[in-house]
C-alpha cells in the first residue's frame, strides 16, 4: 500500500543521511596492512547488519510471529503441513523484505561513495596497475598499496599509480553499487507479480481487502486505548476514591500505608488463573481487596 511504499522511501532517505553523517564524522582509512581490509568490511557490514536486526525488532508482524499462541485455525491448520508451510514463508518473507530496505540502501550507497571499498582492497590491487618500483618485495609492495586511500602518506613519484588505482577502485565499487540496486529492484519487482499472479483475490477485491484490514487494525487500537483506560479508571476510583477528570467530587479516598506499600514496586505479569491475568501492582491489589479505609469529604478543612 501507499503507507508502506512512503515509510519505506523515509526509512532509506533517513539511511542516506546518516551514512553520510557517519562517513563524514568516523570513517578514517588506517592506511597499515592487514588493518584497511578489516575496517572497511566492518564500515560496510557492522552498520547493515544492525540496520537489519533494528529492521526485523521495529515490525509488529516479527513479534506476532514470536509471541504467537498455538490457536484454533492453527490446531485445523496442522493437520495440512504445506499450508502452514506456505504461511510461515509468506510472512518470514514479509518481514524481512521490509526489515531489508535500511541494510541494502546502507549498502549502496556506501558502495557508490566508494570510500569503504578503496580502503578496504587498496592493498591487493593487482601488481600490473602498480607501475612504479618494480623491483620492491611483495610485503612492501603491499605496505606502498595500503597507503594509497591516505593521499598524504604517498611519496611524489606514487601520486599518478594512486590516482590510477583510486579510480579503479572507486569504478569498481560504483558499478557493485548500482548492480546491487539493480538487482534489488527487480527482485522487489518479480516479486509483486508473482505474489499478484497467484493471489486468489482479483485486483479491486485485494484492495478492499486491504483497506479493510488497515481499517480494522485502527478500530481495534482505539478500541484497546478507550477499553484500557476505562478499566484502569475503575482500580484508580477504587484507590483514591474518584476518577480524573471527575466534576462534582464530594469525598476522596486516604489510602493506608500498607496500601501505599502494596501497589509500589516492581510490577510483573502475574497470573491469576487458566484465563485471567494481573496487569500492575494496582490492578492485583483492586481485584483482591475491599475498599474500605478512611474517606474525606473535600469541602472539609484538612
Amino acid at each position: 500500500g501507499k503507507e508502506v511504499v512512503i515509510a519505506n522511501a523515509i526509512i532509506a532517505i533517513l539511511t542516506i543521511g546518516g551514512q553520510q553523517l557517519f562517513s563524514f564524522f568516523t570513517f578514517s582509512c588506517p592506511c597499515h596492512v592487514g588493518q584497511n581490509l578489516i575496517y572497511g568490511l566492518a564500515f560496510l557490514g557492522v552498520p547493515a547488519l544492525i540496520l537489519l536486526i533494528v529492521g526485523y525488532a521495529l515490525n509488529n508482524q516479527t513479534w506476532r510471529l514470536v509471541m504467537g499462541k498455538s490457536s484454533h485455525f492453527e490446531r485445523e491448520m496442522s493437520s495440512n503441513w504445506l499450508l502452514k508451510c506456505k504461511l510461515l514463508c509468506f510472512v518470514l518473507c514479509s518481514i524481512t523484505g521490509r526489515a531489508l530496505v535500511a541494510p541494502v540502501t546502507w549498502l549502496a550507497v556506501t558502495l557508490i561513495n566508494g570510500s569503504y571499498y578503496i580502503c578496504a582492497v587498496s592493498e591487493y590491487v593487482p601488481v600490473h596497475y602498480y607501475g612504479a618500483a618494480p623491483n620492491v618485495t611483495a610485503a612492501e609492495r603491499s605496505r606502498i598499496l595500503a597507503m594509497f586511500p591516505c593521499g598524504q602518506l604517498v611519496p611524489p613519484e606514487l601520486a599518478r599509480a594512486r590516482d590510477e588505482v583510486i579510480l579503479l577502485l572507486r569504478y569498481q565499487s560504483q558499478v557493485a553499487g548500482w548492480l546491487l540496486i539493480a538487482v534489488v529492484v527487480i527482485t522487489v519487482f518479480l516479486s509483486y507479480c508473482l505474489a499478484s499472479c497467484f493471489s486468489p483475490l482479483s485486483f479491486l477485491h485485494f484492495r478492499y481487502w486491504n483497506s479493510y484490514v488497515h481499517n480494522e487494525q485502527e478500530l481495534f487500537d482505539e478500541a484497546t486505548e478507550q477499553h484500557s483506560r476505562l478499566y484502569a479508571m475503575q482500580n484508580v476510583r477504587k484507590f483514591f476514591g474518584f476518577v480524573p477528570g471527575s466534576e462534582n467530587v464530594k469525598e476522596i479516598r486516604i489510602p493506608s500505608l500498607r496500601e501505599w506499600q502494596a501497589i509500589s514496586g516492581l510490577a510483573f505479569l502475574k497470573r491469576v488463573d487458566k484465563e485471567h491475568y494481573d496487569y500492575s501492582l494496582l490492578h492485583d491489589w483492586a481485584l483482591k481487596e475491599r475498599a474500605s479505609g478512611k474517606y474525606l469529604r473535600i469541602d472539609e478543612d484538612p
